[in-house]
């Protein structure tokens, strides 16, 4: 697994609008133009507490995290019930939902296929820290070649 550091270093700010996008029909959105969106700003609040992560297997898709995203996790944010974490568990890193009510912890996926994995006293686990977003491509490279290819 490759974890990397966030950087704010190299800026790329890209036009966004302020009309919604419709998933019906097009509309001509060019007269709609609102500002310039650094998507490091937009996704890192903490650029020295935070870095990225791939995720790997289907036990998160419940709440839209794919195999291949990128994760992007804050070190700085208290991880509380509810929060999706990095978790280090018995030496080993795991993406999951944390439970915590009523002195019971567990690690819970976000897939009826994976049972959920109960926190024991004599486990060692580590909060790497809360993902506060997934970057998931549709399509990828694969889908710019068929589009370059015709």
């Amino acid at each position: 697994m490759r974890v990397e550091k966030a950087s704010t270093a190299i800026r790329c700010a890209l036009p966004i609008y302020s009309s919604a996008v419709s998933a019906g029909f097009p509309s001509p959105a060019e007269d709609y133009l609102e500002n310039k969106l650094d998507l490091n700003e937009h996704l890192i609040h903490h650029p020295s507490a935070t870095f990225m992560v791939r995720a790997t297997g289907d036990s998160m898709t419940g709440v839209g995290i794919f195999s291949g995203d990128i994760l992007i996790v804050d070190r700085s944010i208290q991880a509380k019930h509810g929060s999706i974490i990095i978790a280090v568990i018995n030496a080993e890193l795991t993406v999951k939902r944390l439970y915590r009510r009523k002195g019971v912890i567990r690690l819970e996926a976000a897939n009826p296929a994976y049972p959920s994995l109960n926190v024991s006293d004599d486990m060692e686990l580590w909060c790497w820290g809360v993902v506060t977003a997934a970057i998931h491509q549709y399509g990828g490279a694969a889908l710019s070649r068929s589009f370059n290819d015709s």
